[in-house]
């Protein structure tokens, strides 16, 4: 059920309001006075009941989603410091300081869950919008990254292991006696230092006895419910080093393992994510999740296109790097790519092509940005969609920050809500 707003023309006699006690220069409340809360409001408002308990204010869970970003902060974390911090109280639209959580952490992902994709995307838009005319640059830079999955490092012998453990509690939950668990014999193959090929043979045979026992013991009321655990668990059985779209994470079956050329990560696991940043003014109009790993030239179309939705203004030139070559047109949206200049070329023409890849340059320490300061690096949120939520939210705070550094002073100061 969708919250009640607080209605009260009372003023308060004991506590003096919150905005009047903080410094009205603060770049976030100048933040918070340029965002349009009631936009998300609006927006948000068909995804509630008209029945049950009531939720947490919208502006409130808004506020802390841009902030979990702003400051890089895991959902417990982020809970703390806004009790402790008087103007991430007022940027979530509070007038009084209060002493108590304003949620549980749970709730994040539960309002996450419920404004999805979409949501975050419309939260990025707001995001774009603040910039006005310098989002609606005709040449953007364009470029991929990986957004990494919260997994360790697969191997074969971890997902086997894995995989005998997941059979070992379904056979517990569905009070099956299974004839051999194999609990002994596994931590001492596990113990020795050097995986062998015969130390791999025997656990993936294992895993094969396990899944098969299972099979034949189970119901078939219980082998439905369970399909799906089957379904991976067979697979990863049966995989093999050559093969391809093989299962990485048991949790997280949708990661992908992608090469990008780096000495130092030869691989890297998670989803590709193209990002568009505006050549001259530095603004990320577009970015976008990929379940697949495709050629990054197959996939700037769709990026192009996302870019042209946002801000309503298709990109006449993309530059990019060598990854992108083969690429001379994108939906009418024209590609550079480096490579040898034209024997016809004038010096002119071609100090003015080098320039133009030097700036292109740029969106390398960005994408560094996104990751290290903006929750990019590791993504912590499940599924495909998670992906696509944590990379708008990523992308929305950088350009937060940087339309914060250009903020005017609070005037009156509202944020949004009638002073009290």
């Amino acid at each position: 059920m969708k919250a009640k707003p607080k209605k009260s023309d009372q003023s308060n006699f004991l506590y003096e309001d919150l905005l009047d006690q903080l410094n009205p220069r603060d770049p976030l409340l100048g933040l918070a006075e340029r965002i349009p809360w009631q936009r998300f409001e609006q927006e948000f408002a068909g995804l509630y009941s008209e029945q049950g308990r009531p939720a947490k204010p919208i502006r409130l869970m808004a506020g802390l989603m841009i902030l979990k970003q702003l400051e890089n902060l895991s959902d417990e974390r982020l809970i703390e410091a806004w009790v402790r911090n008087p103007y991430y109280q007022a940027f979530c639209g509070e007038t009084h300081f209060q002493w108590k959580f304003p949620c549980d952490p749970s709730d994040l992902v539960y309002f996450r869950k419920r404004i999805g994709q979409e949501g975050a995307r419309l939260i990025f838009e707001v995001s774009v919008s603040l910039h006005g005319e310098k989002a609606e640059e005709s040449e953007v830079t364009v470029d991929t990254t990986v957004q990494e999955k919260n997994i360790t490092f697969p191997t074969d012998v971890k997902l086997l292991t894995k995989v005998i453990e997941g059979c070992r509690k379904i056979a517990k939950d569905e009070r099956i006696g299974l004839r051999r668990s194999f609990r002994r014999e596994l931590p001492k193959l596990l113990r020795k230092p050097r995986k062998s090929p015969k130390i791999l043979k025997r656990i993936r045979t294992m895993a094969g006895v396990l899944i098969r026992e299972l099979d034949r013991k189970l119901p078939k009321e219980a082998l439905a419910r369970h399909k799906d655990k089957f379904q991976l668990f067979r697979r990863v059985h049966e995989q093999k080093r050559s093969d391809k779209n093989k299962i990485y994470s048991l949790h997280e079956p949708e990661v992908l393992c992608i090469g990008k050329g780096k000495e130092h990560k030869k691989y890297e696991f998670g989803a590709k994510a193209s990002i568009v940043w505006t050549k001259t003014t530095g603004v990320i109009v577009g970015v976008k999740s990929f379940d697949k790993n495709i050629y990054d030239g197959h996939l700037l179309p769709e990026a192009l296109d996302q870019v042209e939705e946002i801000t309503g203004r298709r990109p006449v030139r993309a530059i990019c790097d060598r990854g992108f070559r083969g690429q001379k047109d994108a939906g009418g949206t024209e590609v550079l790519t480096p490579g040898r200049p034209k024997k016809n070329d004038t010096p002119y023409q071609r100090r003015k092509i080098r320039l133009c890849f030097r700036r292109r340059a740029g969106i390398e320490p960005v994408i560094g940005h996104l990751k290290h300061d903006y929750r990019l690096a590791r993504n912590y949120l499940k599924g495909v969609i998670g992906d696509a939520i944590n990379l708008f939210m990523a992308a929305a705070a950088y350009n937060f920050i940087k339309a914060m550094s250009g903020v005017a002073p609070v005037s009156t100061g509202h944020l949004g809500l009638p002073r009290r």
